[in-house]
């Protein structure tokens, strides 16, 4: 029987840099780019398109670290595939501010291209450690009354004593701070607190 291929996409504007991810994948069999852009609006599309399991997102696209963070974030609504990010920036506050506000699988500074291929296998074999953590710090901006709510919407049964209008209006709160249209949305950028 044929093992999957990992199908990655990589989104980067400096050539030079997807020449050494390109140079670094290739050698390994499991892996196959699938789609390279250099632009956050290229970069949805294609990765609408391509469907990728992973997406290797520069976090600094053109000027602003925000194209990355925001391309980050509609593909991660849009699609299965799951980000990590590649960035020169060692701020610990930047990255994981960035991270969680893109609601990336993971980071990688841009020196520590020895363990690209580790993390890509680490993420396609299932949940990580620092993509828990990624998504606790995503929801930290919750009550504990809002947490509570949290886990009714991802499909949890949790007795609260709270009215049915007090519950929507949670439901909504939370939505709007983790800047989310829906709970389907919800629940797609959060499944890993639902599988177990």
């Amino acid at each position: 029987m044929e093992e999957k291929v990992i199908r990655v996409m990589i989104v980067e504007d400096d050539r030079d840099f997807v020449y050494l991810i390109r140079k670094s994948l290739d050698k390994i069999p499991e892996i196959s780019i699938v789609s390279v852009c250099t632009g956050k609006e290229k970069a949805v599309k294609e990765a609408c398109r391509t469907r990728p399991d992973i997406v290797l997102m520069d976090l600094n696209l053109g000027n602003s670290s925000m194209d990355g963070i925001l391309a980050s974030r509609e593909i991660r609504i849009l699609t299965d595939a799951r980000i990590l990010i590649l960035t020169a920036d060692d701020s610990p506050d930047m990255v994981l501010k960035a991270a969680k506000e893109a609601f990336a699988s993971g980071y990688l500074f841009k020196n520590q291209m020895y363990l690209l291929a580790e993390n890509i296998m680490a993420l396609w074999e299932g949940y990580t450690a620092q993509e828990y953590l990624i998504a606790s710090a995503a929801l930290s901006c919750l009550s504990e009354a809002e947490m509570a709510v949290f886990q009714i919407m991802m499909g949890k049964e949790v007795l609260l004593r709270s009215s049915p209008k007090t519950i929507a209006n949670q439901k909504t709160r939370i939505l709007k701070k983790l800047g989310l249209e829906n709970q389907k949305e919800l629940r797609h950028i959060f499944r890993l607190f639902q599988e177990k």
